[in-house]
């Protein structure tokens, strides 16, 4: 049980992982339904399952006519999938709407892969970690270790050439939108491109030695 309720109109970083590292995010497919999902769950009462959701030829048209006139249970300020785990910074908007959100997010993603790879059993470790952000700069700081973390585990040489992250959106490269970060930063996308990109390989290095870290 968690300490403390997530209040209302503040903002968290929250990473979830797998079950001792297990590899959950194995294809193209597999991140490209994570990030359809982390889109639908944040609306509060979707009026289909996501799996009919799924099968929409306008599934795009149908986000931006009927679900945006919808009521969201949280705001998504940022996101990075990772093979083993999942990064976001959140606005929680209703009552216990982070916990209500990533329960149905994780849920529908255990359902997918475990029928997918004939699999049956938990995927997730736990519940998932939340940490309260304070301030616009901290936030700032946060988005930026989350776009760097495909860089930080050698998955990729530059940010911007791990796609399931929400780094295109900063830059403005990406059409669909899933996260509303603009009213929670101020920042161009060019200055923004040079802020998280000065940051890279000192961020590589500290994760390479963060074994031997005591934190």
């Amino acid at each position: 049980m968690r300490k403390a309720p997530l209040i209302n109109g503040s903002i968290y970083h929250i990473c979830t992982k797998s079950i001792a590292g297990y590899r959950i995010f194995r294809s193209k497919q597999d991140y490209s339904r994570m990030m359809e999902m982390i889109k639908f769950y944040s609306y509060e009462k979707p009026p289909v399952k996501f799996s009919i959701y799924q099968t929409m030829n306008d599934r795009d048209d149908f986000l931006v006519k009927y679900l945006s006139s919808k009521e969201n249970l949280i705001e998504i300020v940022a996101y990075c999938i990772m093979p083993t785990h999942l990064h976001m910074a959140l606005v929680q908007l209703k009552d216990r709407g982070i916990s209500i959100y990533m329960k149905n997010l994780l849920d529908s993603y255990t359902r997918y892969f475990n029928i997918k790879n004939e699999r049956k059993g938990p995927l997730w470790q736990g519940r998932f970690k939340s940490v309260l952000v304070e301030g616009d700069e901290q936030l700032l700081h946060l988005t930026r270790y989350i776009h760097l973390n495909p860089t930080s585990d050698n998955f990729v040489e530059k940010t911007g050439e791990w796609p399931y992250s929400s780094y295109h959106e900063y830059l403005g490269n990406n059409e669909k939108r899933i996260c509303n970060f603009p009213q929670y930063l101020d920042i161009e996308p060019e200055h923004y491109e040079i802020f998280v990109e000065e940051r890279r390989d000192y961020q590589k290095k500290l994760n390479e030695i963060k074994h031997l870290l005591l934190e």
